[in-house]
């Protein structure tokens, strides 16, 4: 019998195709990674993996200590439930004003969270997170995903390969948005290298107030050491208003729920889609990564608006 843990079942996820997004253009094609499939639910799972996973085999994170980092919520709830399933506690600074779905799965896989002030953002949760680290570096593995090495190199290992192997080397442009930008920065180098060719681009929210979870507006804030803002061949912004929309209209007209920034990154492929039809009726196939699903969002007041 063959049979997995379930924190094995990371990585490997479906890619959808959005028809309705291009009806249009035929000759385009906006494809997204769906990365809810993953066990914690979004593709922060890969990182935490790959993260603790190092920790460990480096004997940075050894028996007895607490991992500790700042996170917007997926990241933390994937530290959750690995720290969960390999009985590693785990101490997460969380801004106080995540999704209450987030906040109850937190609570549900155990771990003790530090609530930030939601005025200051994932950068606050930063400050904390670095002065609970040097208050007891005995007792802290500090994972620091905004500049952990490790972050970018599971999507160098893992999205960048599945996305190839996935479109058959048929990927002509690559869209992923800008967090702890490891997603971007680990994809967009592997694609690179499988064909120097394909256009990669990256957006961020369109201002520093917004509600893009997940999303920085570099600009403003502290940028992410693993950032490196010569990779992307274009950039772009989205509004907080355009990913509410995309949001609704895809469970409308395409039967899937995604989170707010899945809907920003498909915001982002149609923006996209748009300035590459002008003028070209070359093939395009357009491919992003969509983190996260619905699910962490049904609270939220703009389904009702």
């Amino acid at each position: 019998m063959t049979a997995l843990k379930p924190v094995e079942r990371v990585g490997n996820t479906p890619l959808l195709r959005f028809d309705s997004l291009t009806q249009p253009w035929p000759h385009i094609r906006i494809l997204g990674k769906a990365e809810w499939a993953n066990p914690g639910g979004s593709v922060k799972d890969r990182a935490a993996s790959n993260i603790m996973q190092t920790a460990l085999q480096s004997g940075a994170l050894k028996p007895g200590m607490r991992l500790l980092d700042a996170t917007s919520g997926n990241t933390g709830i994937a530290y959750a439930m690995i720290g969960a399933a390999r009985k590693i506690p785990v101490t997460l600074c969380v801004p106080a004003n995540v999704s209450m779905e987030r906040k109850r799965i937190l609570s549900a896989y155990g771990a003790e969270v530090v609530w930030t002030d939601p005025m200051d953002g994932s950068d606050g949760a930063i400050r904390k997170a670095r002065e609970l680290s040097q208050s007891d570096p005995a007792k802290y593995f500090y994972a620091d995903q905004y500049s952990n090495e490790a972050n970018w190199l599971a999507h160098y290992h893992g999205t960048g390969p599945e996305i190839w192997r996935q479109t058959e080397g048929s990927v002509t442009h690559f869209i992923a948005g800008l967090g702890t930008s490891g997603t971007f920065m680990g994809t967009a180098r592997r694609l690179k290298e499988f064909n120097s060719e394909i256009q990669v681009t990256s957006f961020q929210p369109d201002s520093a107030f917004h509600g893009l979870e997940g999303l920085k507006h570099m600009e403003t804030a502290i940028v992410p050491p693993i950032y490196d803002p010569l990779l992307a061949d274009s950039n772009l912004e989205v509004s907080t208003e355009t990913a509410y929309g995309m949001v609704k209209r895809m469970a409308r007209e395409e039967g899937v729920l995604l989170g707010i920034s899945s809907g920003a990154a498909l915001a982002a492929c149609l923006e996209l889609a748009r300035h590459v039809a002008v003028g070209d009726t070359r093939s395009a196939v357009i491919v992003t990564v969509l983190p996260d699903s619905a699910d962490k969002y049904l609270s939220e007041k703009f389904w009702q608006e």
